[in-house]
């Protein structure tokens, strides 16, 4: 039975991924929502629930945005990863907090 609450819509998005103490690696999405993606990866070493940073770069023509967002591992399987992302007024509100 499917449980996602957002339609997941295919992707060829580069996607960098922070992880803690090794750096960012980069990566290919392969679908994505409004609160997830999922990104190939290959012998990462990530668990399922252990935060990462992702770095989204979205080519514009001439000019590629960057689109950053915390996420959680929600699994790891053969193909690649798929993470779940905070929404985005939580990292907002999260931000604000900081600067605050």
């Amino acid at each position: 039975m499917e449980r996602r609450l957002h339609t997941r819509h295919r992707a060829r998005t580069t996607v960098y991924i922070t992880l803690p103490g090794s750096g960012r690696r980069l990566c290919r999405a392969v679908n994505l929502s409004a609160t997830g993606v999922f990104i190939q990866t290959t012998n990462l070493g990530l668990r399922k629930g252990q935060n990462v940073e992702l770095v989204f770069a979205i080519n514009l023509g001439a000019v590629t945005k960057l689109h950053r967002r915390t996420a959680v591992v929600a699994h790891v399987s053969r193909g690649g990863t798929g993470l779940m992302m905070e929404s985005y007024s939580s990292v907002a509100t999260a931000t604000a907090a900081r600067a605050g």
